[in-house]
């Protein structure tokens, strides 16, 4: 079949952000133990810690230390508990996120610093922190409103070695006054590690902390609605919480009338993050998915300049200056942008002939996944993706075929049969639905 180009639709919401009020004094502190010399070593959550942080700091967050503290030993921990404790005295919002090894004893939940090698029970209060320390640091503070997340719901590491006190995951704990406690998961049970450089509970996390005018109960339902649903139930975050006072919002609902603001602040001048290249592997990749989210992709058609042509895509819908570069400050943005849902799906193999479609996903990712597995062993390479209210039909003869989304699913109807009339005869509309579902 003659090959007839396809028109996608690209646009990107504008990016909806508001900064906390200058009066919010927020403070954090954000920890992430990998590299344990005693037991098994843990990937993620050294890059679980620096996403958390960089998260936290976008919306206003101080941070104790400038960063992310990494794989520290027992004085370190201690130190840096310390420190919070000090810096949150007055402020507003105290927020503790821990990621690593967590072990209960004797019903107290310990951090474990990348030194420990307890093996009997007693060690565990001179080699671990009790999260209790924790909790009269930040009491003793007079914070208004503490925040405690615990990403650390792992096997005990050390059952084998003589610490057997210690069940599986967390114990729950009772919140004092003003505080919220979230887990990973269920009191008891174990959280996922994740395979993709973050844990699923994390990764979600730092999602949805980021989005317009949800108060801080509604933040972490949706976490745990998003862990559950990319776990496939098999991990429900926890969350355990004395009465608060007052409204939080990680980030505050967008008085009407500023978008016209939203949008003169996307045309700034670029800053000097704008100018920082960015050189990780994990915030590259992190760049490239959320690129892809925004139906941006960086490795099509021209996988060797893929990236730099998304990017300057990106820049050209969000009015700003089309350098093509990856920079801190992009993948800032890209993690402000409003996530873009529902997503429907068309993909395609001419050679083979198969085809997929799908329809109501809540990423573009998930979408396409659905669609492909109906091509069987076919690659199904051709796809058109669309969200939202658009719509997408697809339009074949014997020698051309044409994939096309438009506003509604008789345009794209339409559309689709007048581009593939154009290469060939007999056209016909074999699939079509839009990005909720309707007209399949």
């Amino acid at each position: 079949m003659g090959r007839i180009a396809t028109g996608l639709a690209l646009m990107v919401l504008g990016a909806l952000w508001h900064s906390p009020a200058a009066a919010d004094k927020r403070v954090a502190l954000v920890i992430g133990n990998s590299g344990y010399q005693h037991v098994a070593r843990l990937d993620n959550p050294k890059h679980d810690a620096t996403l958390m942080a960089d998260t936290l700091h976008a919306i206003g967050f101080d941070l104790v230390g400038g960063r992310a503290q990494l794989d520290l030993d027992k004085p370190a921990l201690d130190s840096a508990i310390q420190a919070f404790g000090r810096q949150s005295e007055g402020a507003d919002v105290a927020l503790f996120y821990y990621a690593g090894h967590g072990v209960q004893v004797g019903g107290a939940n310990y951090l474990v610093p990348i030194a420990a090698n307890p093996v009997r029970e007693a060690d565990v209060d001179f080699q671990m922190v009790d999260v209790n320390v924790l909790l009269r640091q930040m009491q003793g503070a007079g914070t208004r409103l503490k925040i405690v997340v615990l990403d650390a719901c792992r096997n005990n590491p050390f059952g084998a070695r003589g610490l057997r006190a210690g069940g599986g995951g967390l114990a729950q704990m009772r919140a004092p006054d003003g505080t919220l406690i979230s887990y990973a998961t269920q009191p008891g049970s174990v959280a996922l590690d994740g395979a993709d450089g973050h844990s699923p509970y994390t990764r979600a996390l730092s999602a949805t902390v980021r989005r317009v005018g949800l108060d801080i109960f509604q933040t972490f339902n949706q976490v745990g609605l998003a862990v559950m649903r990319a776990t496939a139930g098999a991990q429900q975050p926890w969350v355990s919480s004395s009465p608060i006072d007052g409204t939080f919002y990680f980030v505050a609902p967008q008085p009407a009338g500023t978008a016209a603001t939203e949008e003169a602040r996307l045309s700034e001048p670029r800053s000097d993050r704008d100018r920082t290249p960015l050189t990780g592997a994990v915030e590259l990749r992190e760049l490239r998915e959320r690129l892809y989210e925004l139906n941006f992709d960086p490795d099509q058609p021209d996988p060797g300049n893929g990236l730099r042509r998304a990017i300057s895509q990106y820049q050209q819908k969000a009015e700003l200056p089309q350098t093509g570069e990856a920079t801190e400050g992009l993948l800032e943005r890209l993690r402000q942008t409003v996530d873009l849902r529902p997503w429907g799906s068309i993909v395609y193999d001419p050679d083979k002939e198969k085809w997929g479609i799908s329809w109501n996903h809540r990423s573009r990712k998930a979408a396409v996944t659905d669609a492909r597995s109906n091509c069987g062993s076919a690659p199904c390479a051709v796809e058109l993706s669309f969200y939202g209210s658009r719509c997408g039909a697809f339009a074949v003869s014997r020698d051309s075929w044409a994939l096309l989304d438009r506003e509604s699913l008789q345009l794209a109807k339409d559309a689709a049969l007048s581009s593939c009339a154009k290469s060939g005869k007999g056209c016909r509309i074999i699939g079509a639905v839009c990005a909720d579902g309707s007209g399949r």
